[in-house]
């Protein structure tokens, strides 16, 4: 069986419903139309209100027109946003998984190296 990359995931209700808030936010701080935005941002006027709404998440370049269009920065607009994977790559006797606070599983320091270790942590023979 060969290797395939991951699929893609779609941004979550939750990233669309923060991103359209904070692009209200910021409209809001310019005291600008949605219609102005989008006269400004060179994109229609009902997609301004429907990444808004958080039924869409807009693209990187689409993204970066807003936060010029609005003299923020993108990081205005992606405030509070956070993506993590939904799967781990493992290779055994090249990498060891690491935890969120930065210490491997079980407390130990280093990634094993010597094969007998790595067979006896796995259960291996």
């Amino acid at each position: 069986m060969s290797p395939r990359a991951p699929t893609t995931a779609p941004p979550t209700p939750e990233m669309k419903i923060r991103f359209g808030a904070n692009l209200a936010r910021c409209r809001a701080g310019a005291d600008i139309s949605q219609e102005e935005l989008s006269f400004r941002a060179s994109i229609h006027r009902t997609e301004v209100s429907l990444l808004e709404r958080g039924e869409r998440m807009p693209r990187v370049d689409t993204a970066l027109r807003l936060a010029g269009s609005l003299s923020v920065p993108l990081e205005e607009l992606t405030a509070g946003l956070e993506w993590r994977p939904g799967y781990e790559v493992v290779v055994p006797g090249a990498w060891e998984t690491v935890e969120a606070e930065g210490q491997p599983p079980g407390g130990r320091d280093e990634a094993l190296t010597d094969p007998a270790e790595i067979a006896a942590s796995n259960g291996s023979q």
